[in-house]
C-alpha cells in the first residue's frame, strides 16, 4: 500500500534529513595565519557549507603562540562532536600547539602551514630551508602598549610577496585589511605537537614566497602525513586561489 503524506510533511522530512546529515559531519575549524584574517577562508568555507559541513573560522588573536593556541583550544572545547582542525601559515603552528584533550579533534590539515616540532620556534623552523623573501617586505615594527611589536607586510609589496596568483585588486584589499602579528610570537618554542598523535595532510603552493616548498615537503614527511599536495603555480594563499583543492582535502580529512 502506498501511503500519501502532505507536501508540508514531505518538506519537514527533507529538512530534518538535511539537519541530521549536517549533524553527522565533523565541524571544520579554520585558523588563519599572520597578515590575514578570517575572511581569507571565504572560498573554502563556502564550499564546505554547501556540502553540509558546519564551519567555524576562528579570529586568531596573533598575540603569541601559547596565547593563540589557548584561545583556539577554548573554541574547540565548545564544539560537540568530531572536528577537523585546519591552519594556514602561522595558524599551522597554532593548531600544532593546541591541547586536544577534551576536544573532538580527529585530524589536521596544514594549508601552507607551519608544523614545528617540540621546542622549535616558528623563526627557527623558517630558517631550515633558503628561499623565503618575507623579511625584506616587512614594514617597521609597531610598538604596542604591552611592549610587543606588531608586524605588517608593506602594502606596496603585499601582492607579489603574499598573494601573487590572486588578482591585483583583491590582493590590494587583502593588504589593506591584513591583521598584524606580534613579532615575539615567532620566537616562542612549540610544545608537544598534535601532528605526532593525529593524522595530518599538507597542501601548499609551488610559488610560496613566505615559506619555501622544500620546507613544506620536509614538514609533511616529518609528520608522516597522509597526503602532501603541491599546487603548481600557487602562492602562499592557496586557500584563496585554489579553494576547491583545499576544501576537497579538508573533506578527505573529515573521513579519516
Amino acid at each position: 500500500m502506498i501511503k500519501f503524506v502532505s507536501g508540508t510533511a514531505i518538506i519537514a522530512t527533507l529538512l530534518l534529513s538535511g539537519s541530521a546529515l549536517a549533524a553527522s559531519k565533523p565541524t571544520i575549524v579554520l585558523v588563519h595565519g599572520a597578515f590575514a584574517e578570517s575572511a581569507s577562508w571565504d572560498g573554502v568555507a563556502s564550499k564546505l557549507l554547501k556540502d553540509g559541513y558546519p564551519v567555524i573560522a576562528v579570529a586568531n588573536p596573533l598575540r603569541g603562540l601559547k596565547y593563540d593556541a589557548d584561545y583556539v583550544n577554548e573554541v574547540l572545547k565548545s564544539i560537540k562532536g568530531p572536528v577537523v582542525l585546519v591552519g594556514h601559515s602561522y595558524g599551522g603552528s597554532v593548531i600544532s600547539d593546541v591541547s586536544i584533550e577534551g576536544t573532538g579533534v580527529k585530524s589536521l590539515v596544514f594549508v601552507s602551514g607551519l608544523a614545528p616540532d617540540k621546542g622549535e620556534s616558528v623563526s627557527e623552523l623558517g630558517k631550515k630551508f633558503p628561499g623565503s623573501t618575507l623579511g625584506p617586505t616587512l614594514a617597521p615594527p609597531v610598538l604596542q602598549p604591552d611592549g610587543k611589536h606588531d608586524l605588517y607586510i608593506e602594502q606596496s609589496k603585499f601582492w607579489k610577496q603574499f598573494a601573487a596568483d590572486v588578482p591585483e585588486g583583491k590582493a590590494a584589499l587583502m593588504g589593506a585589511e591584513q591583521r598584524p602579528i606580534a613579532a615575539e610570537a615567532f620566537e616562542e618554542p612549540s610544545i608537544e605537537p598534535t601532528w605526532k598523535s593525529l593524522p595530518s595532510r599538507f597542501i601548499y603552493g609551488s610559488e610560496d614566497k613566505n615559506l619555501p616548498p622544500a620546507l613544506h615537503a620536509f614538514m609533511a614527511k616529518r609528520a608522516n602525513a597522509k597526503e602532501a599536495v603541491e599546487v603548481k603555480g600557487s602562492s602562499h594563499v592557496v586557500m584563496i586561489s585554489h579553494p576547491d583543492k583545499v576544501s576537497a582535502m579538508i573533506e578527505r580529512a573529515a573521513n579519516d
